[in-house]
């Protein structure tokens, strides 16, 4: 995503809690010619994002995009014994890190009333996981705490959508399909291609297309939505 934006002509910052992997890759996008800082952040922690604006505004100027995409679920116990715990920090990665990230930009949106607000959800936003993919493999697969959890991003875009209309401000959603890390299981990997109708797997690249129309001009008069990056998986 931070490879698209400076592809676009865009000034990035990427944060996160590992402040050094984020000026790693930040050093490897400069070295691709994109402009882009890497900095500390955790961004379930309001004060921590709110000095990350701060920051960002004090080097831009501004800020015409915030993209929300920290996440992640805290899944290794399921129903009827899982963990309240992982609950929360599934809620708390992913919701909360989002509200608070919106909120952020919010502020500094408003009074140059334009901006852009991009949040992730998944396909597990609005469809539960096949169990039968994970039969056999030695996987923790994202459980309830996790669709709820995106499911509630996927609304809260449309109600920030709502709330930030009147200022310009634009806030949609991209749910992507299963794209697998290197470190995937390469079975559950091949499962994964084989269940949507492209019969190939996601890569990261496909996310690129969704981030620049949203975050662009094109996408002006978008807003509230949640696009579908799934290779047509959830329509079988």
């Amino acid at each position: 995503m931070a490879t698209a934006l400076g592809e676009l002509g865009a000034a990035t910052v990427i944060a996160s809690r590992r402040k050094a992997l984020c000026e790693q890759v930040a050093a490897e996008l400069q070295e691709a010619g994109i402009r882009c800082v890497g900095l500390g952040c955790d961004v379930t922690d309001e004060a921590q994002v709110n000095a990350l604006v701060e920051d960002v505004v004090k080097m831009h100027g501004r800020l015409d995009i915030m993209v929300c995409n920290a996440g992640g679920a805290a899944t290794t116990s399921y129903i009827p014994n899982a963990s309240i715990d992982e609950f929360t920090r599934t809620w708390e990665m992913n919701v909360k890190s989002t509200y608070i990230c919106a909120q952020a930009a919010a502020r500094v949106m408003i009074p140059q009333r334009s901006g852009t607000i991009i949040t992730l959800g998944s396909i597990h936003g609005f469809l539960s996981a096949d169990k039968r993919l994970y039969e056999g493999l030695d996987f923790n697969r994202s459980g309830p705490p996790y669709q709820a959890a995106k499911g509630g991003i996927v609304n809260l875009t449309r109600a920030l959508a709502v709330e930030l209309g009147d200022y310009n401000i634009t806030v949609n959603c991209i749910s992507p399909g299963q794209i697998p890390k290197s470190t995937t299981d390469p079975e559950l990997a091949e499962r994964c291609r084989l269940s949507n109708p492209l019969e190939r797997t996601g890569v990261a690249d496909d996310i690129k297309g969704s981030v620049a129309l949203l975050a662009s001009r094109a996408g002006n008069w978008i807003t509230g939505h949640n696009l579908v990056v799934d290779g047509c998986w959830s329509l079988w």
